[in-house]
């Protein structure tokens, strides 16, 4: 049963983390308003685990749709779908347990929760399955996948609090550095294939990119993203601006790593790997952590919209 515990990705279950930021934006924004007892803890082990095994549906369900395409890329083409005796039957069953399994544990944490998890079945569905297939589509594919991480923004915030929405300022921020992320990752795989008629064959959206319109459509999520994002700051923790340059710093150094030889954007569950990102990534959150704690109210200055008087 290896090469079937295999394709669903376990591996890259790190990538589910993306739910506590969800988690802080509530309790910031929310958590006044909810009374928190010992069921906040098991919510989020069960909501965490929910998600980790719906997006191993999804992964399931990708890898078997795209065994015909994974043939001609230079490292996927060694997948158990790609070159093991795979049944399809066995498959099925997998991606059908994996999401009752996950459906079952996101109805312990709320019935928001699991419309959530619901959604992001749907999105790999539509991702991955004809007549839909977003991933083939350029543009489309890069939105299509990110819209994940808005959805893991809103299952954090759906442990957290059932009585609001999130603003949109954050999801749409959050959405949008995923489309960044994303992109910055096909223009690295891109590169690194190094043939655009093979690239063609891997991925079909691959036929209409190059490495320059996937690196203009980078920049252009990267603005919204930040646009967004400092939106949502000014609103509602105007200190926070105080690490926005440090964010986009982070951004930067995100894009400098894709032009390595092999680079690690392309498998984003191997970036730990590249030590100077994790170490300004950590710098960032305890930043950011500390400026939810300070207040500094000569800033909220920034937010009257009177003109100053020339003396």
């Amino acid at each position: 049963m290896k090469k079937y515990i295999k394709i669903a990705r376990p591996d890259h279950w790190t990538k589910n983390m993306f739910i506590i930021p969800g988690m802080v934006v509530a309790l910031l924004l929310a958590g006044e308003n909810e009374a928190f007892g010992a069921e906040i803890m098991p919510k989020l082990v069960l909501g965490f685990l929910a998600t980790c095994f719906v997006a191993s549906a999804n992964y399931v369900i990708n890898e078997w749709l795209d065994a015909e395409f994974d043939k001609y890329h230079p490292t996927k083409k060694y997948r158990p779908v790609v070159e093991e005796n795979v049944k399809g039957s066995i498959v099925l069953l997998e991606y059908l347990f994996l999401i009752a399994l996950g459906m079952g544990l996101s109805f312990t944490v709320s019935g928001y929760f699991a419309g959530m998890e619901a959604i992001l079945l749907l999105m790999g569905v539509l991702y991955n399955v004809k007549p839909f297939r977003t991933k083939d589509l350029p543009y489309l594919d890069v939105l299509s996948e990110s819209v994940n991480n808005a959805i893991r923004l809103m299952l954090g915030w759906f442990i957290v609090t059932n009585r609001y929405l999130p603003p949109a300022s954050i999801v749409i921020g959050y959405w949008m550095a995923g489309a960044y992320l994303m992109a910055v990752k096909r223009y690295a795989e891109y590169r690194m294939i190094g043939d655009p008629a093979l690239a063609g064959k891997y991925r079909k959206s691959f036929s209409y990119y190059t490495e320059n319109s996937l690196l203009v459509s980078a920049f252009f999520y990267a603005i919204c993203s930040v646009f967004m994002l400092g939106t949502f700051m000014i609103k509602y923790r105007i200190e926070l601006l105080l690490a926005f340059p440090v964010l986009c710093g982070l951004f930067c150094m995100y894009l400098a790593i894709s032009f390595k030889e092999d680079s690690a954007v392309q498998k984003p569950e191997k970036l730990f790997r590249e030590r100077k990102l994790m170490i300004y990534l950590a710098f960032l959150i305890i930043l950011m952590l500390v400026l939810l704690k300070v207040d500094i109210p000569i800033l909220a200055d920034l937010l009257d919209n009177t003109l100053i008087a020339i003396r």
